[in-house]
């Protein structure tokens, strides 16, 4: 009897000592906080959660982590609207609609209580697939699943006096998608007449894209750009070419446990992926980005484009795609232009498994010595 009372209270010791741990580790650590001002709008951005449609890791382990992680990031950083840039499904591409759905179902129960917030999503090359594979009709009835998308993965839409515009950035890379990049095209010259109103523009094509040749409009006086790939980096000044920019992204993945896809399929997997150069001026120029938000590189990073335009890489949000997952939360200011970035880090899962197995040692010696 004294043997069963003692295990029991061992028991619930170790289960509420894993309580207060997830609690603990759940809170989210952010930098520049100080500059996350209440009135300001407060945008949550994730990215490639990466959400799978089997496995009991995924589901059980993974997936309930990444519901507490919103949960507690909420609680605690109370935003106004979350921003998911693309990725939701780690294999949506391949996915049946059913699937699909299903997929969708784990999403809405991982967010948590963002579903009663304002929500939107970005479509990426895994929801949609990569060049050669994406689909006209599979894209429109994707993005018929999420709020605000139109038929081909674009929006645009303004909350708390901040404009927002969303591209389908697979459409621009792959180009020959059907109607697909026309489609994406309209809308950038159609957000494009409000930011160039009362201006002389000419416009001139340029390999399939239009230039916007006017010099009256300044940069960053446009709305805020949403898109998974990244725009062209490779003519500043940190990054002379495309071999630099590998060679400083292999050398900062040293010591990260980021899990590229040519480890999952054998083949090289497009991380370095970006909107062809012709695609990035042309939103550059049309759009004047008040600021860009992207993703897709699974780090967090902060770029100035040569026009000063600046570009936030959003991290992966996930354990499928690092060891160290993340997310950024973006102040704006309402009666301004100024935008505060505050990166924030989530918990490694290695050592969150190594807590468990830790626990689960001690309570088991500690029983056998009972």
């Amino acid at each position: 009897m004294a043997l069963t009372f003692r295990t029991l209270f061992l028991m619930l010791l170790a289960i509420l000592s894993l309580l207060l741990f997830e609690d603990w580790v759940s809170t989210p650590s952010c930098n520049n906080t100080d500059n996350i001002i209440d009135n300001n709008l407060k945008v949550m951005m994730v990215a490639d959660l990466l959400l799978s449609d089997s496995g009991f890791v995924n589901r059980f382990f993974r997936d309930y982590y990444m519901s507490k992680f919103f949960r507690k990031s909420f609680e605690v950083l109370r935003p106004d609207l979350l921003l998911v840039l693309g990725d939701v499904s780690a294999r949506g591409s391949e996915l049946t609609r059913s699937k699909w759905v299903s997929v969708l179902r784990r999403f809405y129960r991982v967010l948590g209580p963002f579903v009663g917030l304002p929500f939107h999503a970005v479509l990426g090359d895994r929801d949609v697939g990569e060049c050669g594979a994406v689909d006209v009709d599979r894209v429109s009835w994707i993005a018929s699943k999420f709020p605000g998308l139109d038929s081909s993965g674009c929006a645009a839409f303004e909350i708390g006096n901040v404009s927002f515009v969303t591209l389908n950035s697979m459409a621009l890379l792959c180009g020959g998608s059907g109607g697909l990049r026309f489609e994406v095209e309209k809308v950038i010259e159609r957000e494009s007449v409000e930011v160039h109103m009362g201006t002389e523009r000419v416009v001139k094509r340029v390999n399939g894209f239009g230039e916007f040749a006017d010099a009256d409009v300044l940069s960053g006086s446009g709305p805020v750009v949403l898109l998974h790939l990244p725009l062209d980096q490779t003519r500043n000044e940190q990054f002379g070419s495309v071999g630099d920019f590998e060679k400083y992204w292999t050398s900062s993945m040293e010591g990260l446990n980021v899990v590229p896809e040519s480890r999952i399929r054998g083949g090289l997997y497009k991380l370095l992926h970006t909107l062809p150069p012709n695609a990035s001026e042309y939103i550059l120029q049309a759009l004047k980005p008040r600021i860009i938000f992207s993703a897709h590189r699974y780090t967090f990073s902060d770029h100035v484009h040569g026009d000063r335009t600046r570009e936030i890489s959003v991290p992966a949000m996930s354990w499928n795609a690092r060891d160290d997952p993340g997310f950024v939360i973006a102040s704006f200011q309402k009666a301004g232009r100024a935008v505060s970035i505050s990166h924030c880090s989530l918990a490694r899962e290695s050592q969150i498994v190594l807590v468990y197995i830790s626990v689960m040692f001690l309570f088991c010696l500690m029983c056998l010595k009972g």
